[in-house]
């Protein structure tokens, strides 16, 4: 007689595993059963209403493309603009990803049309953050750093420019939002030091951008031929003398 001889095949084995254990493993499988038709069906849900958000937004923006061209500073707000504006809030506020970012960039163009800046900004922070994933994002902050400078906020719109920049989804005018940096550091708060070096990151980060790594090195030559020199560590600003006999002129310190 073989050694396996009397003894139960594997296959009676589970037999008689599953005879003694049926309760629990039928229990167990209608709950997996359950759990996957819950699934689906949460997904089945999710897409129909992400599609019928998608449907109320595009029906919004038939409303807003209407009116654009009548949305000016100058004049009466055009009848309707307000309670679109009304609607466009209210929906943006209970939505996130396209749908609510969509309606927050109708609300931002709005105000942006009627110089509203303040409230522009904001809407476009708000697009920004329902669409924080997406190729939206970057594009809001980078309008809102718009709206920011027209209300002369250098810093903030600094700000705004580099969260265009760092945004997950990529940027494609992210030379553009850096040149940007360079030029408010200059222009609106004086920071020669700090303009090059946005300047100099606009080079490094974006070498064969032909448009602005140009402009960014224009603006080095620029500013270094008028006597402000960024060493490495170094942040005194020292101003050109130009031609023969003139004072010297006193040392400005950035920091």
């Amino acid at each position: 007689m073989s050694g396996n001889e009397g003894q139960p095949a594997v296959s009676q084995k589970i037999v008689e595993f599953i005879q003694s254990n049926r309760k629990p493993i039928y229990v167990a499988a209608i709950a997996i059963a359950v759990a996957m038709v819950g699934s689906v069906a949460g997904l089945i849900i999710a897409d129909a209403v992400r599609g019928r958000a998608i449907a109320a937004v595009e029906d919004l923006g038939v409303r807003y493309a209407g009116l654009r061209d009548l949305v000016s500073p100058e004049g009466e707000r055009p009848g309707g603009l307000d309670e679109l504006l009304a609607d466009l809030r209210s929906f943006a506020a209970r939505r996130s990803g396209y749908a609510g970012g969509r309606a927050w960039s109708m609300v931002a163009s709005i105000h942006g049309r009627l110089e509203e800046w303040a409230e522009a900004e904001a809407a476009w922070l708000s697009a920004a953050r329902a669409t924080s994933r997406s190729y939206m994002a970057p594009i809001a902050y980078f309008n809102a750093a718009v709206a920011a400078e027209e209300q002369g906020r250098a810093e903030e719109a600094i700000s705004h420019y580099a969260s265009s920049i760092a945004a997950p989804a990529g940027f494609f005018a992210a030379p553009r939002a850096q040149f940007s940096i360079g030029r408010l550091r200059e222009e609106a708060l004086g920071d020669y030091p700090a303009a090059i070096e946005a300047y100099r990151d606009v080079v490094s980060g974006w070498p064969n951008d032909m448009a602005w790594a140009n402009l960014a090195r224009s603006r080095i030559i620029a500013l270094e031929t008028m006597g402000y020199r960024l060493e490495p560590g170094e942040r005194v600003v020292r101003p050109a003398l130009f031609g023969g006999g003139g004072d010297f002129a006193d040392w400005t310190f950035a920091d």
